[in-house]
C-alpha cells in the first residue's frame, strides 16, 4: 500500500484512527501465528506476563512485521520519514479466559512526548465483535487526557488495569479486521476491547509504538530500532535486529528492555501488575 491518501489522513485526524489497512496476506499472517505458537510451545514462559513485550527483539518473523514497508509507508504519512520502532506487545485472548482491555488512552502511562507517534495493531487472526476486537471512541483524541482509575483487575490485559470510567460502549466503534489487516491509532484516543466469546484464539500484535525521532521518553529508558530515516536526536538506546530465533544475546537485550519498560509502566505506582 502506498502512503495514506489525503482523505485517509484527514480521517485519522478527525477520528483518531484509521482501519483497515491491508498489510499481510492470509498466508503471511498464518506464518506469524505459527511463530508465536512455536515460541509458546518450545519456551512456555517466554511470552507470558512482561514477556509479551519486545517479542520482535527475539523473533526475526515478528521483527520483519515491525519493519514491513506497507506499515511504514502508512506510518510515515502520519509522523514523518524519521521513524523508530519503540516497542511491541502481544495481545492474546484465549476463548477459555476472561481477558479484556478497559477503556484507556495509551499516552497516559507510556511517557512518550511529544505525541508524534502512532500505535499499529496487526490482526494475526481475525478480530471481530464476537472475539473481542478493539473499540474506538471517535474524536476523543482531540481532548485532554482523562483521569484513569487504577483497578489492577485480574483479567484486565493492561498493566495497572487503568480505566476511564463511564465510557458508553454503544457510542464506541468496533475495529473489525481480517487476519493480516492493520489499524493505526492516535496516542490519546480512548479505546478498549471486550471478552473473546468465540471458540478460537484472538491474537493481536501491536507495534506500540512507532515514534518520530524527536520523541523522548520522559519516564525512563527505551530500546529502539531505526525503521526509516535518521535519528539526529539520539534520545534512546538503539539495538540491532535479530537474525535468528531466541539468540542468546538478543534474549539478554530483551530482558534489559523489559526491565526498563516495567519501570516506565509502573512509574509512581505502589503496586506492580503481572504485565
Amino acid at each position: 500500500m502506498p502512503n495514506l491518501s489525503h482523505e485517509e489522513i484527514q480521517q485519522y485526524k478527525e477520528d483518531g484512527y484509521i482501519a483497515p489497512i491491508d498489510v499481510l496476506s492470509k498466508e503471511e499472517a498464518e506464518e506469524v501465528k505459527k511463530e508465536i505458537e512455536y515460541i509458546e510451545k518450545k519456551w512456555p514462559d517466554e511470552l507470558k506476563g512482561l514477556g509479551r513485550n519486545y517479542a520482535h527483539l527475539i523473533s526475526p518473523i515478528l521483527d520483519k512485521v515491525s519493519h514491513n514497508s506497507k506499515i511504514l509507508d502508512a506510518v510515515e504519512s502520519i509522523i514523518g520519514k524519521d521513524i523508530l520502532v519503540c516497542g511491541t506487545t502481544l495481545f492474546i485472548k484465549n476463548p477459555d479466559k476472561k481477558g479484556f482491555v478497559s477503556f484507556h488512552q495509551d499516552a497516559k502511562y507510556i511517557g512518550l512526548e511529544p505525541y508524534n507517534w502512532v500505535t499499529a495493531w496487526l490482526a494475526v487472526t481475525d478480530s471481530n465483535e464476537k472475539n473481542g476486537c478493539m473499540r474506538m471512541y471517535k474524536g476523543s483524541h482531540k481532548k485532554d487526557l482523562k483521569f484513569h482509575n487504577q483497578k489492577f483487575d485480574e483479567n484486565n490485559l493492561l498493566t495497572r488495569g487503568q480505566t476511564i470510567e463511564d465510557i458508553p460502549i454503544n457510542e464506541s466503534t468496533p475495529v473489525i479486521l481480517k487476519a493480516g489487516q492493520l489499524s493505526l491509532h492516535h496516542p490519546t484516543i480512548i479505546h478498549g476491547s471486550g471478552l473473546n466469546k468465540s471458540k478460537e484464539r484472538r491474537i493481536g500484535f501491536a507495534i506500540q509504538s512507532y515514534i518520530g525521532t524527536n520523541v523522548d521518553e520522559v519516564l525512563g529508558k527505551i530500546y529502539v530500532q531505526q525503521a526509516r530515516g535518521n535519528d539526529t536526536f539520539k534520545f534512546h538506546e538503539h539495538v540491532k535486529r535479530p537474525t535468528e530465533l531466541m539468540n542468546e544475546n538478543d534474549i539478554k537485550t530483551r530482558k534489559k528492555a523489559n526491565e526498563e519498560l516495567s519501570k516506565i509502566f509502573y512509574s509512581g505506582s505502589k503496586k506492580i501488575g503481572k504485565f
